[in-house]
């Protein structure tokens, strides 16, 4: 065996063997049925006769299991996966012997940790942003009313089209009862014109050129004539900033002042939590570009599974159909899945080395505060703590981000000032400039 494959021939002795079988048998024969014979009088060679290989080959497959168990315990060798069991001698008389072929779980070496350089962004949340918040939350909320005049931009227009190209009609070239805001993109820019001015109950006719990145190829850079009967235009009218407004927030007493209060501690927990990520995904890219590490097989295999699992619920979450899902090839999956698994192992060895534990009290702060958007904060805490699964998993989660903060205390943390939107957008960290990357991996070849 080579790289993280290992073999392992295992032996049972034959009276180990036979001794379950025959016990098995002899369970058996109090409860067998057969005509001719009266019920719990079936002979003994009989019961062998019928049930011997079935009883066999089930004794065998359990003893496997258990052997397997004990004699990788035995070596001191950790499995990475499920081994392959396959039977060399199985005949009665002689020792029951078969072979497991597994991986184990590779050797990290741990890189200089103070090799790791991070850049993160810095922001105060001015007024300014706080205004474009409240303006978007209004946006939001905002409700149309129907108007007698001819659409303008901004406008929602509700109507019936049908579309020929010369004399032919084309795929997704009519709808009915279709609603669009004028200037919002959703429709081609040549068809907002055409049917900007057009008021409630009117009809109106007109060309339309389709761009050249339209979504349907053969539509690119094509003329068609289109035909509309509008149905309503309707304008947008923001809601007031008044008590209303506010409560709909949450917001009971303070006013417009408490509200902005609110919004503000608002932008910061998203503003803070998107640093973390920022943050966090840099320090895992670089333990992947620090490291070389084996990868067993039947992780990356999966890893593989998991990734496709999420993208197909997000098929079911965009309505797609169970039938209809696709048959997605692992490649597609592949090199996710192999740096996701080679950083697991890295911080899976940093656990062990820095011997880190998950802290009680962040675990708990953690649950508390996804506990704050639920009606009955007390019973989603209880919840959790009454479920070990779910425990686990927000354990795991702050266990993580313990050991990301292990890593900033020995790497070269750069701060960058930044605003509020760049951070949000992931705009913040400039992306690196090739030829420095070139430089510095050279320069880092040659010290090593």
């Amino acid at each position: 065996m080579t790289g993280l494959e290992r073999r392992l021939t295992i032996s049972v002795p034959s009276q180990t063997f036979e001794g379950q079988i025959t016990e098995r048998l002899g369970n058996a024969a109090g409860q067998v049925k057969l005509p001719g014979f009266r019920p719990g009088k079936v002979p003994m060679k009989e019961v062998r006769r019928r049930y011997g290989p079935a009883v066999r080959a089930e004794v065998a497959g359990e003893l496997m299991q258990s052997s397997f168990v004990d004699a990788v315990r035995e070596e001191d060798l950790t499995p990475a996966g499920s081994p392959n069991l396959e039977v060399v001698k199985m005949d009665p008389g002689i020792d029951f012997e078969f072979t497991a072929t597994f991986e184990v779980f590779p050797t990290v070496e741990l890189a200089d940790l103070a090799k790791v350089q991070v850049q993160r962004p810095q922001a105060e949340i001015t007024e300014l942003d706080v205004d474009e918040m409240v303006e978007r939350l209004r946006e939001q909320r905002k409700e149309w009313q129907s108007v007698d005049r001819g659409a303008a931009d901004g406008d929602r227009v509700t109507l019936d089209f049908t579309g020929v190209m010369g004399d032919e009609a084309f795929e997704g070239g009519s709808g009915e009862d279709v609603s669009f805001i004028i200037g919002a993109g959703q429709m081609i820019e040549d068809f907002d014109a055409g049917v900007t001015g057009l008021s409630g109950g009117s009809d109106g006719e007109f060309q339309a050129t389709f761009p050249d990145d339209y979504r349907v190829e053969e539509l690119r850079n094509n003329e068609a004539t289109f035909k509309v009967s509008i149905t309503e235009v309707a304008e947008s009218k923001l809601p007031e900033l008044d008590e209303e407004f506010f409560k709909a927030f949450g917001i009971e007493e303070g006013g417009a002042e408490a509200f902005r209060e609110d919004v503000r501690a608002n932008m910061q927990r998203e503003m803070d939590s998107a640093i973390a990520n920022q943050v966090k995904s840099q320090v895992m890219d670089q333990l992947n570009e620090l490291h070389t590490v084996q990868l067993p097989k039947a992780m990356i295999a999966r890893e593989i599974e998991v990734l496709k699992g999420q993208m197909l619920q997000q098929f079911q979450m965009y309505g797609a159909q169970a039938g209809g899902q696709p048959d997605l090839p692992d490649e597609l999956f592949s090199e996710q899945a192999e740096r996701r698994v080679a950083v697991g192992l890295v911080v899976n060895e940093i656990v062990s080395a820095a011997e880190v534990e998950p802290d009680p009290d962040k675990v708990r702060e953690r649950i508390e505060t996804l506990s704050e958007q639920y009606a009955e904060p007390q019973q989603v805490i209880n919840y959790y703590y009454s479920n070990a699964e779910q425990l686990q998993q927000i354990e795991m989660a702050v266990l993580e981000d313990q050991v990301v903060d292990h890593i900033l205390g020995q790497a070269t943390v750069e701060e960058l000032l930044s605003d509020y939107a760049d951070i949000i957008g992931g705009n913040a960290i400039p992306e690196a400039d090739p030829e420095a990357a070139a430089d510095a991996e050279q320069a880092a070849a040659e010290d090593a």
